[in-house]
């Protein structure tokens, strides 16, 4: 097949043409810094305040609850954090579950060691997260719980509602990781009950380098990054006028066409995994089978290596990935597909398909096709591979 096949869109999406038009006038026309007084400054001034309220109806906010950042690594730190730093005289243990992105875990080992309380609560065979043991595991020091709506590299979408529900109710404040949902899953913050909420730019067809944070109204958080008055003086730093134009186009669009497509990647989803189920035998589906994000494929294949599987795809020009973007390349086992149960050897022979807006039925039949060739063919070479494995 000519052409790139694009199977890796949790990793990140390419911009949408009609985002980069919209960008390229603050890149160019309007370039002036958001903070002078001048007319040409206060023209990429005013294109901030539409894109936040983009964003904001996207996520079920008020438009002064949306703060712009760097991404959904920034927007996971100063929320942690900035609850750690701002609820000091309440207690400093925090809550979270243990296939949380690392922008997450490696945030409250940090503060685990500067004294903070951490529990890192477990998942079952499908990387849900038990609501009882988010209840139990509440103290009488506990300022923060922070689970994330849907899982980058299985899919599942966890009980945000139910969780928040549960925070609410213990005074608790509640923050959800939500790049991989927003723009592709409904989200409502009043739904989910969420005090914080993260999200990027770049997972949903607009630049990489913007993010936001949603922070509700009387929600205590100390800035993350100080020296100067930007974003209503709570984080610093020269606006990126052309990144917060482009996430909010990117917003207004997903808004637009949430539905269908969900609606189509799942019907391309689904019809990759009975072709792959029905012509590779020994596969297992990795994350809950019917709570999971529409376009999400994660599927282990047993005696052989997922980044063997990944090198043979890309010759073909398929782009996939073994788990997330952010650890390719790490010799370490998967954490979420080993807190989902599965062995060792297991995690290293998963590979993750995630459809997007330029995939069609044709792709599915090509992958289909180069799989079988793949992975039978690597099982033919393993010293490993035993039958009956799954």
């Amino acid at each position: 097949m000519d052409g790139i096949i694009y199977l890796d869109h949790a990793a990140t999406t390419p911009v949408r043409p009609e985002v980069r038009r919209e960008m390229m006038i603050y890149m160019s026309d309007y370039f002036g810094n958001a903070s002078s007084l001048y007319t040409l400054g206060q023209m990429s001034k005013k294109a901030i305040d539409p894109a936040r309220e983009k964003v904001a109806r996207l996520i079920g906010a008020s438009p002064e609850e949306v703060y712009f950042t760097s991404g959904g690594s920034e927007s996971d730190n100063w929320a942690i954090k900035g609850t750690f730093f701002a609820k000091q005289d309440k207690g400093r243990h925090l809550i979270t579950s243990a296939i949380e992105h690392h922008a997450v875990l490696d945030t409250c080992e940090q503060l685990r060691k500067m004294g903070g309380g951490l529990t890192v609560l477990p998942v079952d065979s499908n990387g849900m997260v038990d609501p009882d043991d988010v209840k139990n595991a509440i103290r009488p020091d506990t300022i923060l719980i922070s689970v994330m709506h849907a899982n980058n590299e299985i899919g599942t979408i966890q009980p945000i509602a139910e969780i928040g529900k549960i925070a609410k109710e213990a005074g608790v404040a509640f923050h959800v990781d939500a790049v991989q949902t927003v723009g592709h899953y409904p989200v409502d913050v009043d739904a989910m009950n969420c005090d914080l909420l993260s999200l990027s730019g770049h997972k949903l067809y607009g630049p990489k380098g913007v993010g936001a944070m949603y922070m509700r109204k009387g929600t205590r958080v100390l800035s993350l990054i100080h020296g100067g008055g930007q974003e209503r003086k709570r984080r610093a730093g020269t606006e990126n006028v052309p990144g917060i134009v482009g996430l909010g186009k990117a917003a207004e669009l997903a808004m637009a066409e949430l539905e269908k497509a969900i609606e189509r990647e799942s019907a391309l989803r689904n019809d990759l995994l009975k072709k792959l189920e029905t012509a590779i035998p020994d596969s297992h589906l990795n994350g809950h089978p019917t709570q999971r994000l529409s376009n999400n494929l994660n599927i282990s294949f047993a005696g052989v290596e997922g980044e063997a599987i990944l090198l043979r795809l890309d010759r073909e020009g398929i782009c996939a990935s073994t788990g997330s973007a952010c650890t390719t390349g790490s010799l370490e086992p998967s954490h979420v597909l080993m807190a989902i149960g599965l062995k060792h050897e297991q995690t290293h022979g998963s590979v993750r398909f995630t459809f997007g807006r330029s995939n069609v039925a044709a792709h599915v039949d090509f992958v289909a096709k180069v799989m079988e060739k793949t992975v039978n063919r690597l099982r033919e070479m393993s010293p490993t591979y035993v039958p009956g494995e799954f």
